[in-house]
This record gives structure tokens, C-alpha cells and sequence, in this order.
């Protein structure tokens, strides 16, 4: 039944990725690496980072292993044999390939920063491909890798190893079983995310206060003994972080939405309601190579910000295309699916104007946080809460209307009433897959980011002419803005597919209970009046604000060590300062690592632990009534989404407000003034917010989704 060539499309576009990839990391390698001093600071920055990222490995490898045993383990001696060990498998392989996109983003990334630096001694354009196809290589990984491994588990199980293989249930047993590599890419994604974030921000933190505020010298002062943790943190927080958090988005919105696809399979016997995830997303990845090639300079006085915009949008056109010959090809012509498709792509660039409102210098929102400055730092802080808190409004209501939009499109496809619930679903992971369509060429201007951050790091600190900086200081602050428009995509990704994630965990219950879908949605709700499932709600909405709060506090902790050193330093060699003696930087490095390996573990623990102990606690506690159980995981899972998103956008959103706000002061000139230590602050508080809590919780909303999925069996009767 899966004999379609258009299915061709899936491992073909998967293979051109990683070819195309390649070529372009061979591109890249082959460009010279600048003067010896620029190559030293490279070098540091490579090591540093390189090393980090086997460490964290390490302990992401030895978790995963022990927890992929206990699935296996644990589900299967529970269900008698069932061959649940598949399970166990697939969840070894979501983390390993999240944390294989990880690892060629950074070492490609911190391949292409040196030689964007010694690039932007030549010529604009050339600096801005260097790094734009750097970026693009991390990009690329992660979406074929996504998409290969969702494909690769799929087919293998369906065909071979479950107990129903080569008959339809075997495609249901296949996707239930194949669940598990999005809980491992969810796994292995808050770790990389929470980590990285922990580590960059203590560096930068230490860096910021101690350097710019208290000893008065630049960002990137070679001076500075946490420069170089500072520089290889751009890269293990948002080349690592962001490359796996956006990794299970694709892998978990193609799992849900497949998992979707098998209700209006099991109505109209079409295999193409439950591939085409798979094959939007290859489509996906091979219009966002068209857009990636498109991005150059037309002249040496464009804004590069131009060039990147017209590749997005090139991408987002060619995405809709392909789009709509899909719906054509495998819904039967049902173009309403398509319209959802639009809607997701349209609320793409909406996210993206949104974020760029909050956190760019040109609006009225950082211009508010700079003009509060004046006053000092406690102003500045209370305008950046404000701000935060009112950056929610807008995208929710994007996000509703999106949703909202996509469904009523979806049941006006349904062929009666009774169906209308599903095919308005099916609507909603459309316009999800709408908006991960142009995921490779997002992420590809995120990871730009931190290499433009980088080279310009480089080129300061190898005291390089002044023109030469000033072309990496242009892309660095073209690299800021890409990458707050990431967050901000990532969120509103992250909502639409853990809304599709909801819709297939009933349906994983339907199926254990032996219930039609249709069936299980008339007759079940969760009801918020049952007190135990209204303190399940609040368990869900409590997780986020701690884990929020745990890994805020760990950046504290180890900025706080970070700070003690760097001070340390400048007391006891005063040569430091003097420009007559280098500093230590191995030592500030090596905290920022212990800090984040260790500070890592317990708020990347708790969203597993919390959903699986509250399911078993009311599965043994309500044996009289199974609903509970289910309606309590349900409430906990609804709850912390919606707690999740509002928290995730306040923490993105508040944070780049004050960055760019310290951003809009220095260019006006103000450095070394009250008014820019006020606005140093602003952005140190903000700095865990959006590089460390707020993008680990895109991870943990989508984790609640996929672990009820995993562990359903457990609790649902």
C-alpha cells in the first residue's frame, strides 16, 4: 500500500540534504583562515566548544541509555511481552540523531566564524555567505535528519518488526511504537537547549559586568578573561540548543500529524492522509536549498538583511507551491488543507513582525526600555517586565486565529458531522506543517547568528582595522535580530504542534480503550470541576515556573562564579588590564562547563518525571473511576502548554527587549554613562531569560506531549 513513487520523494530529499550539506561545509573549509592571531582565537573557540559538547554528550548519552531501558523494560514486562522494547530503540534514536544535528552544526559553525572574519576583510558579500551557509549547513542536517530517521523508524517497523507488520495495523503499531524518537529528540533537545543556555549566559553575564561595567572595556576585550566562554557560548546555546529544539519540532509534529492521518485513514483507506507529513517535509527541505542559494549581496551598499528577507520569502512561496501539488496529489484534491498550509506559512512571518516589533530599536517597546534607563536600572527592569508581559497579547492572538482558522477550514473537509473533530485536527498539524515548511531556512539565520557574533569577537580581539570591524558588526547586529526572530518562530511552532500532539495522545487513549476516535471524543472531556484533575491543571501550570525558575537560578550560580573569577583575575595580575599579561581563560571556560553540566540535570529530569508520576499516582488512586487518570494527565498536559507558550514568549520577548535596548543606548553614543549601566543590567537580567528558560520551555511543552504518549499504557485503562 506504500508503493507510491511520490513516497520516493521522502529518503530522496533526505539524502540531497545531507549531499547538499556537505558540499557546502566542503564550500566553506576550503576558504582561508585569516592572519595567525585571528586563527589563535578561532582555535580557542573551537576547542572550548568542541569539548563542552562532548561532555554534555556524555551525560545526555548515559540519561537516554538508562531511561531508554526503563521504557523498554518497564512498558514491556507491564504489557506481557508486547514488544514495546521497539519503543526503547526508537527513543535511543531520536536522541542520537538530535544530538548528531547538534554536533554538525557546531562544528561547522565554529569552522565558518574564523573564516568569516578574515572574509569581512574582503568584501561584504563574501562575509555574509561564509556565514549565512555556515548557518545553513545546521539548518539542512536537522531537517533531513528529522526527516530521514522519522521515515527510516516508520517504515522498518511497519514492514518488519512490529507484531502486525505488512497489514494496516501495523502502520497504527508502527507510529505508536515510533513515538518514542520524538520523546528521545524532546529528551536530548532540553538538555542541548537548557545546558547550552546555562553556559553562554554565565559566560556572557560574568563577561558583562565585570568587563563593560565594572572595568569600563569593550564586549569582546581580548583583556577580559571570560571573552572566549563567552564566544564559544553563542555557539553550544544557539547552534547546539536551537539546531535540536528545532529537530523535534519537525520530528514531533511529523509523528502527531501522521498519527492524525491514521483516523481518516482508517475512513477512506488513503495512505497519503498519513504520509503527506513526510512528504511536505522533504519538499520542505528542498525549497529551502533554492531559498539558502538565493541569499547574496546584489551590491556592496545592500543591507544584508534585504538579501536574507528575499531568500525567506522566496522559500515561503516555493513551500506554498509544493504544498498545494501535495494536497493535490495525496488528500484526493481536498484544497482545503492547503488554505491551513497558507495559514501556518502566513503565521510564520506574522510571529516574525511580531518579534521584531518587541525587540528591535527602531519600535516603540525597546525605545520605551532605553528612554526608562535614564532614570536608572529599577526603571529599566520594571518597563522590561511590562514589555514582556504585554508581547503575549499579540502573538496569542495570532496563534488563536491560526488555530481557530485552521480547524473550521479542516471540518468543512469532514464527510458528516461525526467527523468534523478529526478533520478539523488534521487542519491544525496542516497549518503546523505550513509553518515548519520553511524550518532549514530559519534555522540556517539563527545559527548565522552566533558565527557573525563570533567572527566580529575575532576580529576584535586580533585588532583588526576599523572597517573591518565595522562589517562584522553590521552582521552581528543583523545576526541579533535573526536569531530573536527564531525564538519567536520556534514558540509559535512549538504551540501548533503540541495543540496536534493533544489530539494524538486522545487517540492514543482511543486505542488502548479499543474506541473509535469519533466515538471517544462524543463521550469523554476533561473536567476541570473533578478536584483532582483541576490539581493536575495546576501541577501543569506549576512545572513551568519551576523549571523556569530552576534554570534562571543555575545561570545565576554560575555567573556568579564566573564573576568571583574574572574579578579575581583583574585583582591579583593587574599586567591584565595593563595589556602586559594574558589572561587565564581556560579557568573561566571550564566553569562555565561544570556550571551548566551540573545545573543541567534536575530541571531536564522533572518534565519527565512529573506527567509519568502523576498518571500512576491517580491510575492506583481512582481504580474505581479510569477517567480520572486520563482527564488528570490531559489537564496537566493542556494546562502546562498554555502556561508554557505565555511564559516562553514573555521570557523570548522580555529578554531581546532588553538587549536591544542596551543596543539602541550604545548607539547613541552612551557608553560608559549611568544610563548605559542601567541598560547593562536590563540586558543581564534579560539574558537567561531568552537564551536559557525561554527556549528550553519550546522543548518542554512538546516533551509533555510525546512522554503521555509514551507512557499512556501505563495509566490509561
Amino acid at each position: 500500500m506504500l508503493d507510491d513513487p511520490l513516497y520516493l520523494t521522502i529518503p530522496i530529499a533526505g539524502l540531497i540534504g545531507l549531499l547538499f550539506a556537505g558540499l557546502l561545509t566542503w564550500w566553506i573549509l576550503k576558504k582561508d583562515t585569516g592572519t595567525p592571531e585571528m586563527k589563535a582565537i578561532g582555535d580557542a573557540i573551537r576547542e572550548g566548544a568542541m569539548a563542552y559538547l562532548a561532555r554534555q554528550y556524555k551525560t545526555i548519552a548515559i540519561i537516554s541509555i538508562i531511561l531508554a531501558v526503563l521504557i523498554s523494560v518497564g512498558i514491556d514486562f507491564y504489557l506481557e511481552g508486547l514488544s514495546f522494547p521497539l519503543t526503547g530503540l526508537a527513543f535511543l534514536l531520536g536522541a542520537f540523531f538530535s544530538a548528531l544535528s547538534g554536533y554538525i552544526g557546531m562544528y561547522v559553525s565554529v569552522s565558518s566564524n574564523i573564516r568569516t572574519a578574515s572574509a569581512a576583510r574582503r568584501t561584504m558579500n563574501e562575509a555574509l555567505l561564509i556565514s549565512f551557509r555556515g548557518g545553513a549547513v545546521s539548518g539542512i542536517a536537522v531537517v533531513a535528519l528529522s526527516l530521514l530517521g522519522v521515515a527510516g523508524i516508520f517504515f522498518l517497523y511497519q514492514g518488519w518488526l512490529v507484531p502486525a507488520a505488512g497489514t494496516d495495523d501495523g502502520f497504527y503499531e508502527a507510529l505508536f511504537m515510533g513515538v518514542g524518537y520524538a520523546f528521545g529528540a524532546s529528551f536530548a533537545a532540553l538538555f542541548a537547549q537548557l545546558g547550552g543556555g546555562i553556559y553562554t549566559k554565565a559566560a556572557d553575564v560574568g563577561a558583562d559586568l565585570v568587563g563593560k561595567v565594572e572595568a569600563g572595556i569593550p564586549e569582546d576585550d581580548p583583556r577580559n578573561p571570560a571573552v572566549i566562554a563567552d564566544l564559544v557560548g553563542d555557539n553550544v546555546g544557539d547552534c547546539a540548543g536551537r539546531g535540536a529544539d528545532l529537530f523535534e519540532s519537525t520530528a514531533a509534529e511529523n509523528i502527531g500529524a501522521m498519527i492524525l492521518g491514521l483516523a481518516i485513514f482508517g475512513l477512506t483507506g488513503n495512505t497519503g492522509w498519513f504520509m503527506f507529513p513526510l512528504v511536505v517535509r522533504g519538499f520542505g527541505l528542498l525549497v529551502g536549498l533554492i531559498g539558502i542559494m538565493a541569499v547574496r549581496l546584489r551590491n556592496e551598499d545592500e543591507n544584508p538583511m534585504k538579501a536574507l528577507n528575499r531568500g525567506y520569502f522566496i522559500t515561503c512561496i516555493l513551500a506554498a507551491i509544493m504544498f498545494y501539488l501535495s494536497v493535490e496529489w495525496l488528500l484526493a484534491g481536498e484544497t482545503v488543507f492547503f488554505y491551513c498550509g497558507v495559514i501556518g506559512i502566513a503565521l510564520s512571518i506574522v510571529i516574525v513582525y511580531i518579534t521584531q516589533y518587541y525587540t528591535s530599536g527602531e519600535y516603540r517597546p525597546v525605545r520605551e526600555i532605553a528612554k526608562a534607563s535614564e532614570t536608572g536600572a529599577a526603571t529599566n527592569i520594571i518597563t522590561g517586565v511590562s514589555i514582556g508581559f504585554e508581547t503575549t497579547a499579540p502573538s496569542v492572538v495570532a496563534i488563536a486565529l491560526a488555530l481557530i482558522g485552521s480547524y473550521v477550514l479542516g471540518t468543512t473537509a469532514a464527510p458528516s458531522e461525526s467527523y468534523e473533530f478529526i478533520y478539523g485536527l488534521y487542519g491544525t498539524a496542516a497549518a503546523t506543517m505550513g509553518m515548519l515548511a520553511t524550518c532549514a531556512f530559519v534555522l540556517a539565520e539563527d545559527t548565522f547568528g552566533p558565527i557573525t557574533d563570533n567572527a566580529g569577537g575575532i576580529v576584535e580581539m586580533s585588532q583588526q582595522p576599523e572597517d573591518i570591524r565595522q562589517r562584522t558588526d553590521h552582521l552581528d547586529a543583523i545576526g541579533n535580530t535573526t536569531k530573536a526572530l527564531t525564538k519567536g518562530y520556534a514558540m509559535g511552532a512549538a504551540a501548533l504542534a503540541a495543540y496536534l500532539l493533544f489530539g494524538a495522545f486522545f487517540e492514543k487513549v482511543a486505542e488502548i480503550r479499543g474506541i473509535p476516535l469519533v466515538e471517544f471524543y462524543e463521550s469523554f472531556t476533561v473536567n476541570l470541576m473533578e478536584p483532582a484533575v483541576f490539581i493536575a491543571a495546576l501541577v501543569g501550570a506549576m512545572l513551568v515556573y519551576l523549571f523556569a525558575s530552576l534554570a534562571i537560578r543555575a545561570v545565576g550560580k554560575a555567573a556568579g562564579d564566573m564573576i568571583s573569577e574574572v574579578r579575581r583575575q583583574f585583582k591579583e595580575r593587574p599586567g591584565i588590564l595593563e595589556g602586559t599579561e594574558k589572561p587565564d581563560y581556560a579557568t573561566c571556560v571550564d566553569i562555565s562547563t561544570k556550571g551548566a553540566l551540573k545545573a543541567m540535570v534536575l530541571p531536564g529530569i522533572l518534565p519527565v518525571v512529573v506527567p509519568v508520576a502523576l498518571g500512576l499516582m491517580y491510575r492506583f488512586a481512582f481504580q474505581d473511576n479510569n477517567d480520572i487518570a486520563v482527564m488528570g494527565v490531559g489537564a496537566l498536559l493542556m494546562v502546562g502548554t498554555i502556561a508554557g507558550v505565555l511564559m516562553a514568549l514573555f521570557l523570548n520577548n522580555g529578554g531581546g527587549a532588553w538587549d536591544n535596548a542596551k543596543k539602541f543606548i550604545e548607539a547613541r553614543g552612551m557608553k560608559g554613562t549611568p544610563v548605559h549601566a542601567a541598560g547593562v543590567v536590563g540586558d543581564t537580567v534579560g539574558d537567561p531569560f531568552k537564551d536559557t528558560a525561554g527556549p528550553s520551555l519550546h522543548v518542554l511543552v512538546k516533551l509533555l506531549s510525546t512522554i503521555t504518549l509514551v507512557f499512556a499504557v501505563l495509566f490509561v485503562v
